[in-house]
């Protein structure tokens, strides 16, 4: 027997399909399909928090750029360029040291798209009967379900 996928909810191995409550043999799986699932507050959610963290990473940047514009106009017009230059090193070496701390914001962006942003049902045909096995809102997990299943389909001897 081998094993194509594993989490707490869901087994495919070469022999059965076990998830949702449901446990199906491959040999009598007829066909394999996906479809998308209704929106979940979970999926908006994601959506949204996705908005509001792509808006706190681009407006310090544009803050930044206001500022730098307005003290060089306000040194060209004073005719004084050391505080102004003296104050633009030091905001950019400020920036430079901050850049590390991005790594977490952006992860977490990161892993927001890795998770898609809609419901994906996993369903067999299984001793003529449609069954949906799977329903999730995670992109990632969705996809290696799904590659799982169709791996053990095709392996398997007379389908």
């Amino acid at each position: 027997m081998t094993l194509y996928y594993r989490d707490e909810a869901v087994r495919v191995t070469s022999e059965s399909i076990r998830a949702g409550g449901h446990s199906v043999r491959i040999a009598d799986v007829t066909y394999v399909w996906h479809a998308r699932g209704a929106t979940t507050m979970a999926v908006r959610g994601r959506v949204l928090g996705r908005g509001v963290l792509v808006l706190l990473l681009s407006l310090p940047p544009l803050v930044a750029l206001v500022c730098v514009v307005a003290l060089l106009w306000s040194a060209q017009d004073r005719g004084n360029w050391t505080p102004a230059l003296v104050t633009l090193a030091g905001c950019a070496v400020a920036a430079l040291a901050l850049t590390p701390f991005l790594e977490l914001p952006l992860g977490w962006l990161d892993r927001s798209y890795e998770r898609g942003n809609r419901v994906h049902e996993l369903w067999v045909r299984h001793h003529g009967t449609e069954v949906m096995l799977v329903r999730t809102p995670d992109a990632l997990r969705f996809g290696q379900i799904y590659r799982a299943v169709q791996r053990a389909v095709e392996q398997h001897p007379g389908q």
